[in-house]
């Protein structure tokens, strides 16, 4: 009896949780809707603004389309492109325009499409059965509750800018649409501060001679604030989480393990981190026996270098060094 209580209090909030998710989940295609709503807002009110009043033209404007571009493609593909689900087949490949140009490399294919080269340890991926969903799930996959399915190498699930999750096939896009979402409204701000006050009308000499309309232009340029700030702090955050190699949720197991290990007077060591620069050009495919480095400016599709069955891991470990088997946690503690 005394412990009922608590366990009605944990039921009823995991009840609202699922109904949080559903909300999400179903109001995800309103929110995608009002963020690109607010990308081809501001884009205007650049183009009509701004851009014709910055200096030297014929080296400015080159680079201010490119950040435009690259915003608006990456936005596309992080929101059309499937994270890569446990039970679906790994994503080939494309021939067309839209993807980059493999270069030439030293290395050779392993099965299923997982790159080898004597400059990493690729092993391959232990499987599980999701408590959830009965998938057949290699490591670093984790059940989604809103999609409930599982994605390969799971992030987060995000709703309010792209209405699905982060995994494996889309998150390179995603780190990329952050980067030029910041690039973008910081270059906003910083060049366009002198129309705001003509927007606000301190400047009495000036009048607004512009096809935007100045209350828009202002709710722009405030708006482009606080999304700099915001998403300035989740990139850095998101890149960190790269360069150590770990995803948001691996980031509370690893937590979770380092106590264990501690505990026992051992020293945890993530498997996947491979050192900091390492970590990086595995996640943008750039760099030895990857892509050019050009893919990061320019709005290519690039594939990650493993379709998640198996990881390139430190020299030496074949898996997280300070957790035995049987301690790793799964999707099933969120039951």
């Amino acid at each position: 009896m005394p412990g009922s209580c608590p366990a009605f209090v944990f039921a009823c909030f995991k009840r609202v949780e699922r109904f949080g998710d559903r909300l999400t989940g179903a109001a995800g295609p309103f929110f995608v809707a009002a963020a690109a709503l607010l990308f081809v807002a501001g884009t205007l009110c650049f183009l009509d603004v701004i851009l014709p009043t910055i200096p030297w033209p014929w080296l400015s404007v080159g680079p201010c389309m490119l950040i435009i571009i690259n915003l608006f493609a990456h936005y596309y593909f992080v929101c059309t492109v499937s994270p890569g689900f446990a039970g679906d087949s790994p994503q080939r490949v494309g021939n067309g325009f839209i993807w980059a140009k493999k270069r030439r490399t030293h290395g050779r294919f392993l099965t299923n499409g997982v790159y080898w080269s004597s400059h990493m340890n690729v092993t391959p991926a232990s499987t599980t059965k999701c408590p959830k969903c009965g998938e057949t799930k290699p490591e670093r996959t984790h059940h989604c509750r809103v999609c409930n399915r599982c994605v390969v190498k799971y992030d987060h699930h995000c709703p309010v800018r792209i209405n699905q999750c982060v995994g494996l096939y889309n998150e390179r896009h995603f780190v990329l649409f952050m980067a030029y979402v910041t690039l973008a409204t910081f270059c906003f701000v910083v060049l366009g501060w002198s129309h705001l006050f003509v927007a606000l009308g301190f400047e009495f000499n000036d009048t607004w001679e512009h096809r935007v309309s100045p209350i828009l232009f202002t709710i722009i340029y405030l708006l482009c604030i606080v999304m700099c700030l915001a998403i300035a702090t989740m990139l850095a955050w998101q890149l960190w989480s790269v360069a150590i190699g770990e995803t948001a949720v691996e980031s509370y197991d690893h937590e979770y393990y380092r106590k264990i290990a501690t505990s026992r007077g051992e020293t945890f060591q993530n498997s996947y981190d491979l050192g900091k620069l390492r970590n990086l050009q595995l996640f943008f495919n750039v760099g030895i026996d990857g892509y050019p480095i050009y893919t990061l400016f320019l709005p290519f599709r690039v594939p990650p270098y493993t379709n998640g069955r198996s990881w390139a891991r430190r020299p030496g470990l074949e898996r997280h060094h300070g957790v035995h088997v049987g301690e790793e946690l799964t999707d099933e503690e969120d039951n």
